[in-house]
Order: structure tokens, then sequence, then C-alpha cells
């Protein structure tokens, strides 16, 4: 039945389409996880990504190169600028159906934009895989991290899998759907690409055979902004979830990463399970935490389990009141 036949808005419809979509969209994820490659539209954003990159981020490092930093820049903007306007399209196509047609047309299209089934999965096969050998350990790690795993030992090795947890917490679930929340869908597709051009171009020197200083700055610093708030957010409910938590200490144990974002929910998790997690060189958060065991990654694992869950609601809510409020 059409809601607005008895009397209920356009917007109500659009609204309970949004946040069962967004309920949806999580079971699905946990039912079948990712879907193929070719039909990924996240990595359809990392292809062209590349392929920019390629042309935009000299061979060399050069100083002061603000030819470079604007032209990535532009293709930053006009390439999310399509992002925005083909999932603002879809949206609106889906949004004519019935409002439970759309509710399941906007799942199967939100699902791709977060990550949490797989996320856990590839953290718990780090742990499998250290328990097998140190080599095959670091070798799982390496498809979490960017950082070099050959010298790590296992300690750090699983140090390594828990941060990686927990910042991708924020950056492959919390993030995403805090947008879809304030947004829609294309909020969320647009954090998708920010997100990954910050994984692809963000960094301050050399990688992959280029130079990344210049070209990757405008996009490090948009990652940075549309983080922001989703990665307090994400720290707070990890500090709920466990109780107890100094949120005092929790700000200053964050402020001793490099990253204004990522220190916070990797502060949270370690000081919610009582470990020292630490990137040798950088930094150490929670220094008088111990070791982290096996055990710990399964206790991080569920924690990001409740805070999954624990922000479906909330975000199902935020969803319908914005698109109330903003359609009055």
């Amino acid at each position: 039945m059409n809601l607005e036949a008895v009397g209920l808005p356009v917007s109500l419809e659009a609204a309970l389409s949004g946040a069962l979509a967004l309920l949806l969209a999580v079971w699905l994820d946990r039912l079948v996880g990712e879907p193929p490659e070719r039909a990924h539209p996240v990595v359809w954003m990392g292809q062209a990504l590349r392929w920019w990159g390629e042309r935009l981020a000299p061979l060399s490092p050069k100083a002061q190169d603000w030819t470079c930093f604007w032209a990535a820049a532009l293709v930053w903007c006009a390439l999310a600028a399509v992002v925005f306007v083909i999932f603002w399209g879809a949206q609106w196509a889906a949004l004519q159906l019935h409002w439970l047609l759309a509710a399941a047309l906007l799942a199967l299209l939100l699902k791709p934009l977060f990550a949490w089934r797989m996320l856990c999965d590839e953290v718990l096969a780090v742990e499998a895989a250290l328990a097998r050998s140190l080599p095959e350990g670091r070798e799982r790690l390496a498809r979490l991290v960017s950082r070099d795993v050959a010298q790590l030992d296992a300690l750090q090795v699983r140090e390594s899998a828990i941060e990686s947890l927990a910042e991708n917490l924020n950056d492959s679930v919390v993030a995403p759907l805090f947008w879809f929340a304030l947004l829609g869908l294309p909020g969320a597709a647009l954090y998708r690409f920010a997100n990954t051009a910050d994984a692809m171009w963000g960094y301050p020197g050399m990688r992959g055979g280029r130079y990344w200083q210049w070209a990757g700055k405008w996009a490090a610093r948009a990652d940075d902004v549309l983080s922001w708030l989703p990665a307090r957010l994400t720290a707070l409910l990890l500090a709920l979830a466990t109780r107890g938590l100094s949120l005092r200490e929790l700000a200053r144990q964050a402020r001793k990463t490099p990253s204004p974002n990522s220190g916070w929910p990797m502060a949270a998790m370690a000081m919610a399970l009582g470990v020292r997690l630490a990137k040798p060189g950088v930094y150490v958060l929670n220094r008088k935490g111990r070791d982290a065991g096996p055990l710990d990654t399964r206790r991080a694992e569920k924690l990001v389990s409740m805070v999954v869950m624990a922000l479906v609601p909330l975000a199902a809510v935020a969803h319908v009141l914005v698109v109330l409020v903003t359609a009055a």
C-alpha cells in the first residue's frame, strides 16, 4: 500500500525507505559479504583513481609543486561530483518505486559502500595465520595495512591487526553509515570515494614509484574533514560499549598519533581491551596496558560488532529525522 494514499506524506515514504534500507544492507552484509569485484562500485572508484594517479603524480620528488596539487584537486572534485551525481540519481530513481521496493533497491546499492563482515573476517584471519606461523601472519597482515610488515614480530603483527580493525571500524563502517544518515546514498558514496582516494593518493612521499606529497595532499585533507566527526563517534561508541573509559584520557591518547582522526578509535580500542598498541617509532597507545594476546583479537571483533549493532538503529532514526526536517 502506498503511504501517501492513506494520508502520509511522500517525505515519510522516503525516510522509511532509507531507514529500512540501512537495516537491510547491514543484514545483507552479514549474510553474503561483499559483491564480486566486477560489480563493486568502490573497486570502480579505485580503478578511476589509479588511472588518474598515474597521470598526476610525478616519478620523482618535486618541491612546492602547486601545479600538481591543483590538478589533483580538480580531478578529485570532478570524480567526486560524478560519484555524487550517479548515486543521487540512483537514489532518486529508487524512491519513485513503492517504498518497500525502494528500500530493497537502496539496500543493494548501499551494501557495497561499507564492509563490516569483511573487516572482521580479515582481522580474524590474521590471528589464525599467526597461530600457524609468523611468516603467514605477516603475509596476511600485509593485505590489511600499508606499513612494511617484514620485520614485525608476532606481538607487533597482532597489535597492527587490532589497530587496523579499530581504524577501519570508522573508515569502513561508521563513517559511511554516518554520512548515509545525513545525506542518503550519495553521502555514503562520496565518503567511500574520499576514503579510497586517501588510501591511494594520500601519502607524504614516494609510494609505488611515484611522489604523492603534492598529488595526494587534497585527497588526504578531504578525508580528514569527512572523517572528523565519525572518528570521534566511533571512539565514543567503543567507550560506551565497555563503560568506565575516561574521555579525557581517551582524548589525550588519541592525540599521540600523527593522524587527526585514526588515533581516536585506536586509542579507544586499546583502552577498552586494556592492551598496549603501538606503531614502532611512531606512537604508543595505552603504554601501561598489557601485551595483546590471541584472545584480544576475538574480543576486539566482538567490540566492533557491539558498536555496529548500537550504531545501526541510531543511524536509522537519524536518517528519518533528517529527511523529515529537510522536507518540512
